[in-house]
């Protein structure tokens, strides 16, 4: 491995999404996820000479991702907040005392025309919406939740992270990477 070179690629579908809040050891399945956006939040610099813009330059500051999914109950909770605090057993509340958890955000990206697989991280995620309730009697599908996250900079300034798994010389990369993604398992390790 670690000889080849994707040239193309076709994004299919996304899928095996995992989330690793602050609080856990190892991620978790969040859910089954139907549509991913993310848009770059940029930072514009200019310089001007009288008045007039003789420079710019724009920089990546965090990035905003919307996802559509059907998420499951223990992640859901953690990303908004919901709590037993103070409550009987099986009883969880949300409210204006509800802090989400920060996360990494992980998935797969698969090419299956060409048999390729793109993993991405997130590596500093926080929910930038709070929690919405749709029910629709009678339908003949179960809707999605619309969720909206920040990936904010890690300690590296990266919010965004992607390798083809083909292209990696350890394959055991992919692995840690689904299940324990940080800026440790990806730098470069000067040999001396």
């Amino acid at each position: 491995m670690g000889q080849t070179t994707i040239v193309e690629f076709d994004p299919v579908r996304i899928t095996n999404f995992g989330i690793k809040f602050q609080s856990d050891t190892e991620a978790q399945q969040f859910g089954a996820t139907g549509q991913i956006d993310g848009e770059t939040e940029m930072l514009t610099i200019t310089k001007k000479k009288e008045g007039v813009t003789v420079k710019s330059i724009s920089k990546p500051q965090s990035m905003t991702l919307k996802i559509n999914a059907h998420v499951q109950v223990a992640p859901l909770r953690k990303i908004f907040g919901l709590s037993n605090e103070g409550l009987k057993p099986g009883i969880y509340s949300y409210g204006s005392d509800s802090i989400g958890e920060e996360f990494v955000l992980t998935a797969d990206v698969i090419d299956d025309f060409e048999d390729v697989t793109k993993i991405l991280a997130f590596p500093n995620c926080s929910s930038s919406s709070g929690l919405t309730i749709s029910i629709e009697n009678g339908a003949d599908e179960v809707a999605e939740l619309e969720l909206e996250f920040t990936a904010m900079v890690d300690d590296n300034n990266k919010c965004y992270y992607e390798a083809f798994i083909e292209e990696l010389d350890d394959p055991t990369i992919a692995d840690q990477w689904r299940t324990n993604f940080s800026y440790d398992l990806v730098k470069e390790i000067p040999t001396p």
